[in-house]
């Protein structure tokens, strides 16, 4: 379970390599309910490289803020690769940011079926180069569940950002 802080450490390192890249990023969040937002902007001066986040919960926010297809939605579920692909590059759209990580999952207790189990997560990033994206089956509580998925998305921005690099 990452401490509060190692997801800060991350955090700091996603804000170093934007700054070095002068790449602007953002989020679009829905079973973390803002925590990566809320880590990047633990960091001083992320102001210079953060453009902001959408807090996706619902389904509905999902399609209106970040542009998810009904279609989409409807074939796959909220928890899935193609949604969590989707927020991604719909959030990147909408925030006008470079690079942009999107989460769905569920944090559990409840809400987990025998085909989405509680700690099911989708991570993805996308940018100008396309999008990646991660599936995670986390163990723990709710609150471990989500601190370990803001983990793995500041982590997927890190790799990215890396791989941007000259």
């Amino acid at each position: 379970m990452p401490t509060d802080d190692e997801l800060l450490e991350l955090a700091e390192r996603v804000g170093s390599k934007a700054r070095t890249a002068k790449i602007t990023i953002g989020t679009a969040e829905s079973c973390t309910g803002g925590l990566v937002a809320h880590l990047v902007t633990e960091v001083p001066g992320s102001s210079a490289y953060f453009r902001g986040s959408l807090v996706t919960y619902a389904d509905q926010v999902k399609v209106d803020l970040a542009d998810v297809p009904e279609a989409t939605l409807a074939a796959h579920g909220a928890v899935s690769a193609q949604v969590a692909v989707a927020m991604a590059e719909g959030a990147r759209s909408r925030l006008g940011a470079d690079v942009v990580v999107a989460i769905t999952g569920i944090a559990g207790p409840d809400g987990g079926s025998d085909d989405k189990p509680v700690g099911l997560t989708y991570i993805a990033v996308a940018d100008d180069r396309g999008h990646d994206v991660q599936k995670h089956v986390w163990d723990q509580d709710r609150a471990g569940n989500k601190r370990l998925s803001a983990a793995a998305a500041l982590t997927l921005v890190i790799d990215r950002l890396a791989s941007r690099a000259p």
